[in-house]
Order: C-alpha cells, then structure tokens, then sequence
C-alpha cells in the first residue's frame, strides 16, 4: 500500500453524553465529518454508562461517514451495564477496542492501525500500587496487568502498519496530570502502560480522564495527548501524521 501525505484524525475524551449535550455532541462531530480520515473517542463516552446515555452518541454516530473507533472509560462502566452500552453502540457503527482488540482503516489506500485499551490505575514513579497484599488490592494490580497486556497485543497485530496509534483512557504517563492534585494521580493512570509503548513506539498515543491534566507531552520520544475535552477547551483536536512528522493540526 502506498503511503499518504497526511492522515487526519480527530480525538476527544470524556464527552460524557447524556440528552442534555446532545446538541452540542453532535455539532462536535458534524462540523467535521468528512474533513477528517478518523474519529477516536479516548473513554468516557457516557455520563454513567446508562444505555439512554450510549443512544445519544448512537444517534450521532449513525450518521456519521467518518469511522469512529473508541475505547470505553470508567464511566461507561458505572452502572454495570457493558454489554447493552457495547451492543448499541456497535450496532451504530462504533468500532469499540480493548481485551487485545485493534483495527485499521484505509486512507488513500494506507493502512492506519489503532490499538486500544481501557487501561486502569497504579500510580508512577515507582510508588505504584505493588502486586502484594489483600486480595482485594492485588485484584486491581491484576487489572492493570490485563490492560498492559491488551495493549501489548493490540500494539503487535497493527506493526505492520505504516501509521499506528495507541488510544487509551488511563494516562500512560504522569506528564499529562499536571493540574490534577498530585494525591490523586495513582487514580488517573499507571507507568506500567508506558511499557508496550516504549517497546512499540507507536506515532500518537492519546488518552482522557485526568480533566485538568496537561494537554502535552513525551513518553521518550512518542508524542503523548491527553484529549480531554476540558483539558482541550474544544470539541475535537485534529492531528495530521506524515511518514516523517507527527503535528498537532488545526483544532475543532
């Protein structure tokens, strides 16, 4: 496959749909659906994770002609309703990712592959959570560990593409919590996701959650966002990749 001058693709976080910002959710994506190659939704697509809630970003998505890939946040898990969430929105057309998934999508025939994961808690710096102790908290270090390990996998299917892109809801890295209370950030992410991409260096990594984190940063070299919408004060940022550079573009 030849290789574009640029790929286009729009990211966001934590736009939280409910009925009462279903205007505003779907001027977001409207006003650049088809000026953009991709959607990426980095978590948090719900407000509690009510199926009435995933219908409101349905409703939107269905009529989209822009794929919308997405990961789920913690959120969209509240009120343990997963299965119906992941069902309607599939059946709009959302490709939801995690538990080892990953996809890819043809633009100007070149492969962009996204790999995506939840990702969970545990801290930085080598004051994570340990993998010791009650059951009860080595359950959560267990969590992390498969959410790693999803990525991981996810990271090895799309190597072969000449673009890839690791969508996160957790922060991988620290650098994009500055803003949040220092005390919290064990809750907002863990190093231990850093790991497959260190190992992979994908050309963007995004995520959300941490709401008044940083927009910026750079795990070594791989450009990291955190595309919370507070944190980016708009609907979309639309970054272009080029086989040599990885830009930050216009915003929406």
């Amino acid at each position: 496959m030849s290789t574009p001058t640029t790929v286009r693709v729009a990211a966001a976080g934590d736009i939280h749909c409910d009925e009462e910002n279903r205007d505003a959710v779907g001027r977001a994506f409207e006003t650049i659906d088809g000026e953009v190659d991709l959607f990426l939704l980095a978590g948090d697509l719900t407000t509690h994770g009510e199926p009435a809630q995933a219908a409101v970003l349905a409703d939107v998505c269905r009529l989209l002609s822009t794929p919308v890939i997405a990961v789920l946040g913690n959120h969209d898990l509240h009120v343990g309703k997963k299965a119906e969430l992941v069902s309607m929105l599939e059946q709009a057309g959302v490709r939801l990712l995690g538990h080892n998934r990953s996809t890819s999508a043809v633009v100007d025939g070149c492969q962009v592959g996204v790999a995506g994961a939840k990702g969970f808690v545990g801290g930085f710096r080598g004051l994570g959570l340990p993998d010791f102790g009650e059951p009860s908290l080595r359950g959560i270090y267990a969590e992390t560990s498969a959410e790693v390990d999803s990525l991981a996998e996810g990271l090895r299917k799309i190597a072969l593409c000449p673009f890839r892109i690791a969508l996160l809801h957790y922060a991988p890295t620290p650098e994009t919590l500055h803003g949040e209370p220092p005390e919290i950030w064990s809750f907002l992410g863990s190093d231990r996701l850093a790991g497959p991409i260190l190992e992979h260096r994908p050309d963007l990594v995004v995520h959300g959650h941490a709401h008044a984190g940083t927009f910026q940063a750079s795990l070594e070299g791989v450009p990291v966002y955190n595309v919370s919408v507070t944190v980016m004060g708009r609907g979309f940022w639309v970054f272009e990749l080029s086989g040599t550079e990885r830009v930050a573009g216009a915003m929406h």
